[in-house]
């Protein structure tokens, strides 16, 4: 499942078997100034698994960009990587509340 799918899960593909755990579409994040008001939220209902894995995905991304935006002396690569993370981690805290339900 690539990212674009696992963030758009809606309708019958949302529906999930009762001991499957979902995110719980809670999680908001935004990178700007003072952080003041959320852009994106997480949506409700992806797959607590497919949301980690993607995580775990946009984390390799932001590993491979960090390093080559030091290595090449390219900041937008840093401040890609930066964003990349917020992502990741959205996904990651949304995940981890609907594994708590």
């Amino acid at each position: 499942m690539t990212f674009a799918q696992a963030l758009n899960l809606q309708g019958e593909n949302a529906m999930t078997p009762d001991d499957t755990k979902v995110t719980v579409g809670k999680t908001t994040f935004y990178q700007g100034e003072n952080q003041t008001h959320p852009l994106f939220r997480i949506e409700a209902g992806i797959p607590c698994q497919n949301a980690r894995e993607q995580a775990s995905e946009l984390m390799g991304y932001v590993r491979d960009l960090t390093i080559e935006g030091l290595m090449d002396d390219k900041p937008q690569l840093i401040w890609a990587s930066h964003y990349l993370s917020a992502l990741a981690k959205a996904l990651m805290d949304d995940a981890e509340l609907g594994m708590m339900h």
